[in-house]
């Protein structure tokens, strides 16, 4: 949203919003509500507007969300209108607390939630600047998809660090992202956010690689340009995931870049919105790079398209049989960092901080 008036559309659980940058150049995020009537005001996933206008009785906003205007507010012909009492200043849009970092934009319903540095703790923003490190961030694409499943499988999903080495057949032949890769699992004190960090192996047959049945050591590449990978980054790792609570996901996969962000459906379904990036100094062989490799993940990738199934599967699996519970024994019992992956650490913390939070 470069310019005065560009605007997003999304939602926050089931509230819609509207993320609009105003003419003194600051982010606003409103509440997509008339505060008239309660209608929807703007169906538009993006788009620019120099004022924001109800559709039904045109009560018109500026684009920090102050009411401007209103019809008939006076009358016709000295008869109806506004009692004299009536505020413009209170009938605004509501608008919510945002914190602006590196290009990233998030928002609160709450005054009581911590600052943005304090809410992610140092660890995990310390990953969260290694990438959005205050470079201008240039768009590269937008992929959006449903997915039958409760929203916090994704986070599962993401977390749960030993099922990319069975479950996906291109991470474990090419050595991107599997269980003998030298790797990190990193938590925040409430063990809501994770950083999943590891360093590319070879594709070869060992130890590890012999317990995975979908390694291929013939499996090749027509384009061997798929897996070319440039450091950009300080430190060794090619794989970095981030899972910020509650919804955000923010990913180095080789050099592709993006961010996912789950918007709940329900309990039984949520949409998955990813965006693609690099950085406006790109030249343009890591553009072409960076689009190359965004051919792993999105609702087609050659590693994605098996998450969005098993999540379906694990969902119909979960309603069929209420009444059974999951194992996440995998590396014991202990929510600590971990310096390995063979292990369900992750969804043990998450689901310590879960109960916290859910006051159960």
């Amino acid at each position: 949203m470069p310019r005065a008036g560009d605007f997003k559309g999304t939602q926050i659980g089931d509230q819609s919003i509207i993320v609009v940058r105003d003419q003194n150049d600051e982010v606003n995020v409103l509440v997509n509500r008339c505060a008239h009537r309660g209608v929807k005001i703007c169906e538009q996933d993006k788009g620019s507007f120099k004022e924001i206008i109800c559709p039904y009785h045109q009560w018109t906003y500026d684009l920090d969300g102050r009411l401007l205007g209103v019809p008939f507010h006076r009358g016709v012909k000295g008869k109806g209108g506004m009692p004299d009492n009536f505020s413009f200043e209170a009938n605004g849009l509501d608008k919510l607390r945002v914190h602006v970092r590196n290009g990233g934009i998030f928002a609160t319903m709450s005054d009581a939630t911590p600052s943005f540095e304090d809410y992610l703790g140092p660890r995990i923003l310390g990953y969260y600047d290694r990438q959005l490190d205050g470079r201008v961030l240039k768009l590269l694409g937008h992929s959006r998809q449903r997915i039958g499943a409760n929203w916090k499988l994704m986070l599962e999903n993401i977390k749960d660090t030993h099922h990319a080495s069975l479950l996906h057949v291109f991470f474990v032949t090419f050595g991107l992202f599997r269980v003998d890769n030298e790797s990190r699992v990193e938590m925040d004190k409430t063990g809501l956010h994770t950083a999943l960090s590891s360093i590319r192996g070879e594709q070869e047959l060992n130890d590890g690689t012999a317990q995975m049945r979908s390694f291929s050591s013939e499996l090749t590449l027509n384009d061997p340009n798929f897996l070319d990978f440039s450091p950009e980054f300080s430190g060794d790792q090619t794989v970095v995931m981030q899972t910020l609570w509650p919804n955000v996901i923010l990913q180095q996969q080789s050099n592709t870049l993006a961010t996912r962000q789950i918007v709940p459906q329900g309990p039984n379904a949520f949409e998955l919105h990813w965006t693609f990036f690099g950085y406006e100094t790109d030249d343009e062989e890591m553009t072409i790079r960076r689009l190359r490799q965004a051919n792993l993940m999105g609702p087609a990738g050659f590693v994605s398209i098996d998450d969005g199934q098993i999540l379906e599967r694990t969902q119909e699996g979960i309603l069929a049989h209420p009444e059974k519970r999951g194992v996440v024994q995998l590396g014991g019992h202990e929510t600590e960092d971990t310096d390995h992956m063979v292990t369900e650490v992750a969804l043990r913390a998450f689901y310590k901080g879960y109960r916290k939070v859910m006051g159960l």
